[in-house]
């Protein structure tokens, strides 16, 4: 009962963690007064002051202490991902572009596949082939209904799966990790959120008390769902929140067409059709595969006295 009570647990922290992420392009819409970059640089600094707090609190500080090179390696190369995936969402979303955000996330999985194949030479099993070539076909397709490749959404892709690789090696627990990352991009952080104030171009304290505390809630809106996911992460198997990876682009998507009113012509939604197919190739494939494993450990453990 216990290890149900967990599990059930965990699938709320995770459907909370998904729609949260997919509720952003409402929220950063709000912070249309200031720049992509601007709005970047306090989501970085307002996450890192929040993050010490809850290391704080957690009596987790020192596990900030001795880290050697090769691990702040790591989190400089972890922490360079995210800022490009965060930077290029804002800019997306401030844009009017989030259905292509959205497409951004619907692809994702299948792009950390290949850098399964590419980086840990993992290998392609059909359905995953077969995914990965509709996926290909889609982007094509979305490419001409654009007129150029969808930038966003290949850089959004490309950026979180480098950024998954790079948590995957990194010898730190979530918590820790995140804080780490901000302490490597923070001084850029401020030193443009500086300039600006120099320069009169910073937004902060020039529209309003409402504006200043939005950029500064940009740091529980970012650190909340990662700590909801981190706590799902625990609780419930991966196939459960491989499931639930796809709540967030929906939402997404959702957001861009039924508000924002995005133009969504009939070869969009081909393309859009096409990565889905790809999506529900590769979802099925991998249930298929943890089921069959599955049954092949559950009578090696029924032998064991």
């Amino acid at each position: 009962m216990k290890a149900r009570q967990a599990e059930s647990v965990g699938a709320a922290c995770g459907v909370g963690a998904y729609v949260l992420w997919g509720a952003f392009p409402a929220f950063f819409g709000l912070l249309g007064p200031a720049g992509s970059v601007e709005i970047l640089a306090h989501r970085v600094v307002w996450t890192l002051a929040l993050m010490f707090v809850v290391l704080a609190v957690s009596g987790r500080l020192r596990s900030l202490r001795g880290l050697s090179v090769r691990t702040w390696l790591l989190v400089t190369a972890a922490s360079t991902a995210i800022a490009v995936n965060w930077g290029t969402y804002i800019y997306g979303v401030t844009s009017d572009r989030v259905v292509e955000t959205a497409l951004g996330y619907f692809i994702n999985p299948l792009v950390s596949v290949l850098l399964g194949v590419v980086i840990f030479r993992e290998r392609l099993v059909p359905a995953q082939i077969v995914a990965l070539a509709l996926a290909a076909v889609a982007v094509i397709v979305i490419t001409v209904d654009y007129g150029h490749p969808p930038y966003i959404a290949l850089t959004l892709a490309a950026s979180f799966a480098l950024y998954g690789l790079c948590k995957k090696v990194v010898p730190l627990d979530p918590r820790t990790s995140l804080t780490a990352e901000g302490i490597v991009a923070a001084p850029v952080a401020v030193g443009y959120l500086v300039f600006l104030a120099l320069t009169g171009a910073g937004t902060f304290l020039g529209f309003g008390l409402g504006h200043t505390l939005l950029l500064m809630a940009a740091g529980p809106v970012t650190a909340l769902p990662l700590l909801l996911f981190g706590a799902a992460a625990q609780r419930v198997p991966l196939r459960t929140l491989g499931m639930l990876q796809y709540l967030t682009p929906a939402l997404q998507m959702a957001w861009g067409v039924a508000v924002l009113h995005e133009d969504m012509p009939a070869s969009r939604w081909i393309g859009f059709a096409l990565i889905w197919v790809a999506l529900a190739i590769f979802s099925t494939d991998a249930l298929v595969r943890v089921r069959r494993e599955r049954r092949k450990i559950e009578p090696s453990q029924a032998s064991v006295p």
